[in-house]
């Protein structure tokens, strides 16, 4: 039996086409300016003049695709005063609308911004990891997307048997606040969250910025 639900990402086949965020808003019929996946353009290095000419010194670039990380200690679940969000058997990390005051506590919460406010509904609303088509023997809308199947799912332990554990590329946030339920394959270029020195240059398109 699955234990804990989770997605595998490999930035370096990523090509940041942004099929993935593109499928998920189409699923879930979302309104304009909520992304429950969103893919981060992540960039560094300089260029350094060199007897007036600018050589490139330790540039890089890199996709980062992110949704709801549907973590084993979701602090979401903890700061909802109405107990509108729960955890399934299966990991999944769910938000029973029905429930839901709109009070955006678990937005402001999540190191990773995945709740996000819709104004029409009054209500929170976040990544489902596709539920409704799991339980269907389904798969998720974004790894059905992904023309390079850089995008995996399956049970946490499975995807770190054979991918390995790295669950902190820049710019995401330190996992240990969370224990995000998440495994990424770093390409060459990929920095740690506790070692970044690069920026994101699509800010206003992931305006649902990470803390």
């Amino acid at each position: 039996m699955v234990k804990q639900m989770a997605f595998y990402v490999n930035i370096s086949e990523c090509v940041g086409c942004k099929a993935c965020q593109v499928a998920c808003k189409d699923k879930n019929n979302l309104p304009d300016g909520i992304r429950w996946r969103r893919v981060f353009e992540y960039e560094g290095g300089e260029w350094v003049n060199q007897n007036g000419k600018l050589i490139p010194n330790n540039l890089f670039s890199y996709f980062v695709s992110s949704a709801c990380m549907h973590c084993q200690n979701p602090i979401c679940l903890q700061v909802c005063p109405a107990e509108a969000i729960s955890k399934r058997d299966d990991g999944i990390v769910l938000i029973d609308q029905s429930k839901c005051v709109g009070c955006r506590y678990c937005s402001w919460a999540c190191p990773y911004g995945a709740p996000q406010f819709n104004e029409q509904a009054g209500v929170m609303t976040k990544c489902t990891f596709c539920s409704d088509l799991i339980d269907q023997g389904g798969h998720p809308a974004c790894v059905d997307a992904c023309p390079y199947r850089a995008l995996e799912f399956g049970d946490l332990e499975d995807l770190r048997a054979k991918h390995g554990d790295f669950n902190n590329p820049a710019p995401l946030p330190d996992p240990s606040f969370t224990n995000p339920s998440i495994v990424y394959t770093a390409n060459t270029k990929t920095e740690s969250s506790n070692r970044a020195t690069g920026e994101i240059k699509n800010i206003e398109e992931v305006s649902n910025e990470l803390s």
